[in-house]
C-alpha cells in the first residue's frame, strides 16, 4: 500500500468512529451509504468503467455531446375514450410542444379482442385508445405527419397487427414503410413476468416478435422494432439492479432468438432500444441508467459477440414512476415526478415521459397533462443541466452506485445465465419470485413507517382532497355511450366490408403461419382488405392455443 493510499485509509477510519458515535449503525446499509472516498484504483481504471461519452463502456452516454447535440424526446404517453378523442389529445400536446408521440392501448386491444366481443365488455378505452381496424388506426393518427413526427406504440402480443395497421395508414399516405420512424415494444416476455397481458404460449409469442423484428430489419430501417421493458417489472417491485439484469437478460433471449433467423447482430442491435423506469431514489437512479449503458456494452461485445460500437449502445426511453404516484395529496405528485424526470436526465435518456399528478385519481385531464410536458421542458430549458453531458461523473457516491448496481445486475444476469437463458429463468418463476420478495418487503417497509411516503404514511392531514389544476378537483371518466358509439361503429364497417377478401386474406395468413413463414407481410395484407385485429389474433388461437391466465409459463 502506498503512503498516501495508508494516510486516506487512516483517515476514513478515523470519520467512520466518529461517524458512528453520531448516528450509530445507520453510516452503514441501506440503497445509499453515508459516504463514499476515491477508488483505489481511480486513475487506472477511469477509461475502463467510465471513459468518455460516446466511448466505450459509454458509462456516461451514447453521444459525444449528449444534450448540447440532441434534446432527449419529450414523448407523452396518452390514448383514451377512442381514436378520435386521442388524436386531439395528440395535436394538443404537439402543440404545446411535445416532440414525439406515445401511444397507450385499451386492455382489449393489447389481449387480441375487437371492442364489440363479449370479454371487451366495459374494458373499451378504459386504460387506453381501443383499436379495431385500419379505420380506427386513420382515425387515430389524422392530420399528423408520419414522415416527421416518430410514434412509439406500447404494444406487445399484437405489435405484428398493430405495426402492421400503422404501416398501412402511412402508406395510404403517401409515407413509405422505409420512411417510418418511431418505436414498437414487441417485448412478450415481460408480459409473462409482470403485466399479464400475453395471448398465446411463451414459444408462439417469441416467434411472431421475431418475425416483426426480421420484417421491419428488411423493410422498415428508421423503425425501432424491440423495446425492451423494464418499467412494468420495476413497477411490480423490482429494485434497481433487478431491473437492469432482467431487462437485459430478456434482451439476450430476443437477440439470440433473431440470430438465429440469420440477422446479422451488427444489423440488428442498433435499433434494440430499452425502457426503464425513473423511481424514487434519486442518485440510485442515476447510477442505474449509467451501469446498465455499462453492462449492455460489456454484455454484448464479450456474450453475444458483436463488434460495432453502435451494437453496444444501450438507447433507453424513461417514464417516471407511476407507483410512486399517490392519491393523498396528490399536488405531490408533480415534486415526485420532477425529481425522477431530473435522474433520467441526469443518467442520459433519450425520451422522456412524465407522469401527471392525477393519475392515481383517473385519466390525466388537459390540464394535467399539459403541466407534465411543461415539467420536461423547464428541465430542458430551464435548469441548465442539459449544458454538460453526465455531470455527476466523478462524484464518489455515484460511481460507487454505479459500480453496485452492475455488480448485483451481473450477479444476477449470471444466475440466469446459468438456468439456461429468460425463458428457462422465468419458466422456473426464478424472476416472478425474486420481484415478487422484494414487493413484499417494501410493502412492509411502509406499512412499518420504516419506509417514509410522504402524504400517506406521513405528514398526513385530515383531509388529504386537493382541488386539481384549474382550481377545482375535475377527473376524465370514459363514459358508457363512448364505448356504444365505438362498438357501434365497427359493427357497421364489418357488414360493409368485401365478404370475399377478408376470409381470403385470413385463410393466407392462417397458412403462413402453418408453415412458418414470416407473418407480416400477410397480416398487412389482411387489416388492409377489412381484416379487425380480432379476427387476425383469432388465425393465432386457433395455430397456438392461449396461454393460461393460471400460470404465468
Amino acid at each position: 500500500m502506498t503512503p498516501s493510499a495508508r494516510r486516506e485509509q487512516e483517515a476514513h477510519a478515523r470519520w467512520a468512529a466518529a461517524a458512528r458515535a453520531a448516528v450509530g449503525p445507520k453510516v452503514e446499509g441501506g440503497a445509499v451509504p453515508l459516504l463514499v472516498g476515491p477508488l483505489a484504483d481511480a486513475e487506472t481504471a477511469y477509461l475502463e468503467r467510465v471513459g468518455f461519452p460516446g466511448a466505450w463502456p459509454y458509462t456516461r452516454g451514447i453521444q459525444p455531446t449528449m444534450y448540447r447535440g440532441r434534446l432527449w424526446t419529450l414523448r407523452q404517453y396518452s390514448g383514451f375514450g377512442s381514436a378520435r378523442a386521442t388524436n386531439r389529445r395528440f395535436r394538443y400536446l404537439l402543440d404545446g410542444g411535445q416532440t414525439g408521440l406515445s401511444v397507450a392501448f385499451d386492455l382489449p386491444t393489447q389481449i387480441g379482442y375487437d371492442s364489440d366481443h363479449p370479454r371487451a365488455q366495459g374494458e373499451v378505452g378504459r386504460c387506453g385508445v381501443p383499436i379495431a381496424d385500419l379505420a380506427d388506426m386513420r382515425t387515430l393518427f389524422h392530420g399528423i405527419p408520419l414522415d416527421r413526427a416518430t410514434v412509439s406504440m406500447t404494444i406487445n402480443a399484437t405489435a405484428p397487427i398493430l405495426t402492421a395497421l400503422l404501416v398501412a395508414v402511412a402508406e395510404g399516405n403517401g409515407v413509405p414503410r422505409a420512411r417510418l420512424g418511431g418505436t414498437v415494444q414487441n417485448d412478450i416476455l415481460k408480459e409473462y413476468i409482470a403485466r399479464g397481458t400475453y395471448i398465446y404460449p411463451p414459444e408462439a409469442s417469441m416467434r411472431l416478435a421475431t418475425d416483426l423484428v426480421e420484417f421491419a430489419t428488411r423493410e422498415m430501417p428508421q423503425w425501432n422494432y424491440l423495446s425492451v421493458s423494464g418499467y412494468h417489472m420495476r413497477e411490480a417491485g423490482a429494485t434497481a439492479a433487478q431491473e437492469v439484469a432482467f431487462t437485459i437478460a430478456n434482451a439476450i433471449a430476443y437477440v439470440r432468438s433473431a440470430a438465429a433467423r440469420g440477422l446479422s447482430k451488427d444489423d440488428f442491435l442498433p435499433r434494440l432500444s430499452f425502457f426503464f423506469s425513473a423511481d424514487r431514489n434519486f442518485l440510485e437512479e442515476v447510477a442505474k441508467f449509467r451501469a446498465a449503458r455499462r453492462l449492455w456494452a460489456h454484455v454484448v461485445r464479450d456474450t453475444l459477440g458483436a463488434r460495432q460500437g453502435r451494437s453496444m449502445q444501450l438507447r433507453f426511453h424513461t417514464q417516471t414512476a407511476g407507483s410512486s404516484l399517490t392519491a393523498q395529496q396528490p399536488e405531490l405528485n408533480v415534486v415526485r415526478t420532477t425529481l425522477e424526470a431530473l435522474s433520467a436526465v441526469l443518467g442520459g435518456t433519450q425520451s422522456l415521459h412524465t407522469n401527471a399528478l392525477d393519475e392515481a385519481l383517473g385519466l390525466p385531464t388537459e390540464a394535467s397533462a399539459r403541466l407534465a410536458l411543461r415539467t420536461q421542458q423547464i428541465l430542458a430549458e430551464e435548469s441548465g443541466v442539459p449544458s454538460s453531458v453526465d455531470p455527476l461523473a466523478g462524484a464518489y457516491e455515484v460511481e460507487h452506485l454505479t459500480d453496485q448496481v452492475e455488480s448485483e445486475a451481473r450477479g444476477l444476469l449470471d444466475r440466469i445465465e446459468a438456468m439456461g437463458g429468460a425463458l428457462v429463468a422465468i419458466d422456473k418463476g426464478f424472476v416472478q419470485s425474486e420481484i415478487a420478495r422484494e414487493a413484499y418487503r417494501t410493502a412492509r417497509a411502509r406499512e412499518s413507517g420504516a419506509e417514509i411516503v410522504v402524504g400517506v404514511n406521513a405528514f398526513t392531514e385530515g383531509d388529504d382532497r386537493f382541488a386539481l389544476v384549474g382550481g377545482h378537483q375535475r377527473f376524465e371518466r370514459i363514459r358508457p355511450e363512448e364505448e356504444a358509439r365505438q362498438v357501434a361503429a365497427l359493427k357497421r364497417r364489418r357488414a360493409r366490408r368485401d365478404r370475399a377478401k377478408v376470409p381470403a386474406a385470413l385463410a393466407a395468413l392462417a397458412r403462413a403461419t402453418e408453415e412458418g413463414t414470416n407473418v407480416l407481410p400477410f397480416v398487412l395484407r389482411a387489416v388492409v382488405d377489412g381484416a379487425t385485429l380480432g379476427e387476425v389474433a383469432d388465425v393465432w388461437r386457433a395455430a397456438f392455443g392461449e396461454q393460461p391466465a393460471s400460470r404465468a409459463f
